[in-house]
């Protein structure tokens, strides 16, 4: 289980690259980009930012092009409000956790319809 300090500092990194990628990334281009979780390495220096995309599948590929192009400003945006020895290095994974949630629970909605009640 991860310490208490580091469990603090995912959270923050976590809003502050919401933050960033708010004022980074046009919603009309890009769709919704929202940050689900931030995983940050033992020493700080490397993370692993999980987020979803909503919007057209052509939104979701130009959304992480973006993220992918702007990483230096938004690793700069982290740098300058969160205050630590090293700034970690982001590197964007999708996250589809949420397409699969939901697509359980379609599935599920499906399954109720389909039985007979007794």
């Amino acid at each position: 289980m991860p310490s208490h300090r580091l469990l603090r500092v995912r959270e923050l990194l976590k809003r502050e690259i919401g933050e960033a990628i708010r004022r980074e990334i046009p919603v009309q281009q890009a769709g919704l980009v929202t940050v689900n979780d931030v995983d940050v390495a033992g020493d700080l220096k490397n993370a692993k930012v999980y987020i979803s995309l909503l919007g057209t599948t052509e939104q979701k590929k130009t959304a992480l092009d973006m993220l992918n192009k702007n990483r230096p400003r938004v690793q700069a945006f982290v740098a300058k409000t969160v205050v630590l020895k090293y700034t970690p290095r982001l590197k964007f994974v999708v996250d589809e956790s949420v397409d699969r949630g939901n697509r359980v629970l379609r599935i599920i909605e499906e399954l109720e319809k389909t039985t007979p009640e007794e």
